[in-house]
């Protein structure tokens, strides 16, 4: 038996431990890796119906494992702050009781875990059910419970076995569900459970739980009508309910349990809610019948319906960008969302009865969640580039007041980078493509600085200056950070969404280079004998693909990358992405050859940048078979390769300690192929 670990393992963990402690003379204290088990988050705000108090959820990761949320109450008269249950006790998701008598809220609360109840100080906790939940992919979900108008029942999501859950749990596992797979993020499993998400109600004074929906289908995302005698649901009712993702509004009666469907589309509806009148009902919705479980090429707008379903209207449409749930105003004439622009997220009010959309918070950076108050006050998160996200508060025509500052104790005597953005145009002529830069921490009228391309996932998401903590360890590390939303990005217009269509590691790719060629010329201190390339997901697959096409970044790092547009299509949960992103079925006409042209396996012997490819074990939106395939691809070439596995994790990394390890691990791999600062000559000539 071999006893120790290979001096390999344990030079690596020297060179790792190096960088966390050893920085070079001059170079300003900033964040490192580590900090991340101190960062916090406000996840949720809620304000109190009669405006006097905030719930909100505080992410956690001072714990072993994934983030937790902590549940606090806030007295707006003396903005004192009291913790709902011990310190050890978790909690997120807060919702008032019309009455405002109490807050409903999920959690683990001692040795109990679903939902509780509490009073507004916090006092008299008390259990109420135990939902069960699923690994079901079933993106876009809405509201888990809701509140009945008298405060006397609370409705809730839970899920009960499906018809194939005893065959596909079996021995042996007979599998006859064309989504047989788990959700991206559960990395625990690699099979879906075949659970179905039904509605029940609990009594709050008895206890008693009652089933209102069965069947083999799923409902969820649930308000309670102002009457009390509907439940407003989602719930895809097609006969290939596995293949074709159609999410309708249904409306259950609750004293009888029948059901009247509200929507008959092609394409989805998400998050509906009474108006307060009861009289209509908004939602988001898309018009394109082409969509897919998981990536929607298509903006979601939002929408307003009569209650009966009639005069559907699309009133976000006066707005060309991506928008998020809908909630009313105390009167019903307005709704507020949350709005994807140039790498921002605001919050807008629209009128409903026409009149032009009021930008209510336009700061940059992100706004998470957020609530309103009988009296129209506006609680809200929000993520600046200076600090993850805090909770703020507007109030009437004053200008917002900052509630917390989570992270005071752990920025105390430490910098944070700035963020700057760019524009460039494309290679082809045909779009504004917008950038962002985060400058590295210790700069001087002479100093040479790497540059850490970081690439978004999607690919139909976005970048932005709001706070990244990895860009900021990079910046404390003397690197430079830079984020392209190229073509298909949202934020900026359908159209510029729809450019990828067809397209996927094409011009978009060519933007990414765009980009950093722009960097090098505007920002001399770059030095472009230092460059290195990473993303997630969309962005893994894009560095794959990058380094087969040039050779000028010096290291690489992608993660949950697919190699392998042809095998990834039959090996994902969510089998039809490919249809969506090119608009056929991959076995139609020529697209097995199209896709098998635009994947990086295919050109791998043009693969010569060293690549540490990272991945979930459990990943069931990006199988790690693409890595393994690359992986191997890679050492066959002869080109450095290393493939890191993380256990318990799906799309991406969850786990704080898994976060920390992979920046690490990162740093230690660009250090590794860059060349030492201060070299003479310039051998990179391709930006």
């Amino acid at each position: 038996m071999r006893l120790g670990l290979p001096w390999k393992a344990i030079r690596l963990m020297l060179d790792i431990a190096a960088l966390l402690t050893l920085a070079p003379p001059g170079r300003a204290q900033g964040l490192v890796s580590s900090d991340l088990s101190r960062l916090r988050s406000v996840a949720s705000a809620e304000l109190s119906p009669d405006g006097h108090r905030i719930a909100y959820s505080v992410t956690m990761r001072d714990r072993p494992g994934r983030p937790y949320g902590q549940l606090w109450i806030m007295d707006l008269a003396s903005q004192k702050s009291i913790r709902v249950g011990s310190e050890k006790d978790s909690g997120g998701g807060p919702w008032w009781s019309p009455d405002g008598k109490w807050l409903a809220f999920e959690g683990h609360q001692g040795e109990k875990s679903g939902l509780f109840l509490a009073r507004p100080d916090g006092s008299e906790l008390t259990y109420l059910a135990s939902p069960a939940g699923t690994n079901s992919p079933l993106p876009g979900t809405g509201q888990d419970f809701t509140w009945s108008p008298d405060a006397k029942q609370l409705a809730f999501v839970s899920a009960t076995p499906g018809t194939e859950a005893a065959e596909a749990s079996g021995d042996p596992m007979v599998i006859t569900r064309y989504l047989y797979k788990p959700d991206a993020g559960e990395g625990l499993t690699r099979f879906n459970d075949n659970q179905r998400l039904h509605i029940f109600v609990v009594d709050i004074s008895t206890k008693q739980v009652r089933q209102l929906t069965r069947g083999n289908t799923d409902e969820h995302s649930i308000d309670w009508s102002p009457d009390g005698k509907e439940i407003l649901l989602l719930s895809n009712r097609e006969p290939n309910q596995d293949e074709f993702f159609n999410y309708d509004i249904f409306a259950l009666n609750v004293a009888d349990n029948s059901i009247r469907r509200l929507t008959a589309t092609e394409s989805n509806e998400y998050d509906p809610l009474w108006s307060p009148d009861g009289k209509r009902i908004v939602f988001r919705g898309t018009r394109r019948g082409l969509t897919d479980r998981e990536t929607t090429m298509e903006d979601s707008h939002v929408w307003v319906m009569n209650a009966d379903g009639s005069d559907r209207q699309e009133i976000g449409r006066v707005l060309d960008n991506r928008q998020g749930a809908p909630r009313w105003t105390p009167d019903g004439r307005a709704v507020y969302f949350t709005i994807q622009e140039r790498g921002s997220i605001r919050l807008v009010r629209l009128p409903v009865l026409g009149g032009p959309p009021e930008y209510v918070v336009t700061g940059t950076g992100s706004v998470g969640a957020w609530s309103v108050a009988r009296d129209g006050s506006l609680a809200y998160s929000f993520a600046t580039p200076q600090d993850a996200a805090e909770l703020y508060l507007q109030a009437g025509s004053a200008a917002p007041r900052r509630l917390t500052d989570l992270n005071a104790p752990l920025f105390a005597g430490k910098r944070i980078a700035e963020v700057e953005s760019f524009t460039f145009t494309s290679n082809d002529n045909k779009f504004e493509v917008q950038a962002f830069l985060t400058k590295p921490l210790g700069m001087t009228a002479t100093s040479k600085h790497p540059l850490i391309v970081n690439i978004h996932g999607g690919p139909h998401g976005q970048n932005g200056p709001a706070f990244n903590f990895k860009n900021q360890v990079y910046a404390a590390h003397g690197w430079a950070t830079l984020q392209v939303n190229y073509r298909g990005s949202t934020g900026y217009g359908q159209k510029f969404a729809d450019a990828v269509f067809g397209d996927q590691d094409g011009n978009e790719g060519q933007d990414v280079l765009y980009a950093v060629s722009a960097a090098v010329r505007r920002y001399l201190w770059i030095d472009r004998e230092r460059l290195g390339i990473e993303g997630v997901s969309y962005g893994g697959q894009l560095t794959d693909w990058l380094i087969t096409q040039t050779n000028e970044f010096k290291a690489a790092v992608p993660t949950a990358g697919i190699a392998n547009l042809v095998s990834y299509n039959y090996m994902t949960y969510y089998n039809q992405y490919e249809e969506m992103e090119f608009g056929q079925f991959l076995h139609q006409g020529n697209l097995m050859d199209v896709a098998w042209e635009r994947s990086a396996l295919k050109h791998v012997a043009a693969a010569h940048t060293p690549t540490m490819l990272i991945h979930g074990e459990n990943d069931n939106d990006v199988p790690i078979a693409e890595a393994e395939q690359f992986f191997i691809a890679l050492k066959d070439v002869g080109t450095e390769a290393v493939l890191v596995r993380y256990p318990r994790e799906g799309h991406g990394l969850s786990e704080v300690q898994h976060n920390i390890d992979s920046t690490d691990r990162s740093m230690a791999w660009y250090e590794k192929h860059f060349p030492k600062p201060g070299m003479e000559g310039v051998t990179n000539v391709q930006p």
